[in-house]
């Protein structure tokens, strides 16, 4: 009997979407630190990228500019950039991710994961569609659980330095079958805090990746606050 020919349409393809997937949320919950690239000039994208690696990070966040017209070839440019010189050293994904085009795009350059800051049904069915991690932003239970039953496996706790490392606690409580990332407002001194309270990762934005000092050429002082955002071993 021919076994293989039973396999449903699709199906080997799913295994490796769901593989791609679970590899995504297992770099998240040992790197911890999601460095968040947001207004960086594009020239500067791969030399910050690289202080960034040298400190220890292991995960970037591509942002769209929403304002931007053409922000879906930008960011994927740097997303594909990104990609051929680091290949599997970092995990790369796309951030304020708001339509399934966008989705679309980025997967295609290259990114494993979809950050949105905010619940869109059919933004997390998209990235799910195309193998991507969905990491749609929620900041109440009611988002959360809508989040989850979407087929969302992390939610993005945003803005989480609104209530702090409590609020991730008290969430994390009732919801205990949910994984969190903290974004907004995370800093070296406060990081541990977040995770202690139940997330298993966060996302920091201009603490770590500041598009002054890539301007002013100061690396080495990116890669020295990388390492302070360094968690694993």
């Amino acid at each position: 009997m021919n076994l293989e020919a039973m396999k449903p349409p699709g199906d080997c393809c799913a295994k490796g979407m769901v593989t791609m997937k679970n590899e995504t949320l297992e770099r998240i919950e040992r790197y911890k630190t999601i460095a968040i690239f947001r207004g960086v000039p594009e020239a500067l994208t791969l030399p910050m990228a690289e202080a960034l690696y040298e400190g220890g990070i292991r995960l970037l966040e591509i942002t769209f500019d929403q304002q931007d017209p053409d922000r879906i070839p930008k960011t994927c440019a740097l997303i594909e950039a990104l990609t051929d010189r680091f290949g599997d050293k970092l995990g790369i994904g796309a951030g304020t991710v708001m339509s399934g085009e966008e989705v679309r795009s980025a997967a295609a350059a290259g990114a494993a994961f979809m950050l949105a800051p905010n619940t869109d049904p059919q933004v997390i069915r998209a990235a799910l569609a195309v193998g991507a991690e969905p990491i749609p932003g929620a900041f109440t239970p009611t988002e959360t659980v809508l989040a989850v039953q979407a087929g969302a496996s992390l939610i993005k706790v945003f803005p989480a330095g609104m209530l702090g490392p409590a609020y991730i606690k008290a969430l994390a409580a009732p919801l205990s079958h949910v994984r969190f990332l903290a974004v907004g407002g995370i800093t070296s001194e406060n990081q541990q805090a977040y995770l202690d309270a139940g997330a298993i990762g966060t996302g920091v934005a201009s603490g770590l990746v500041d598009p002054e000092l890539a301007r002013k050429g100061a690396f080495k002082e990116i890669t020295n606050r990388a390492m302070q955002y360094r968690l694993w071993e």
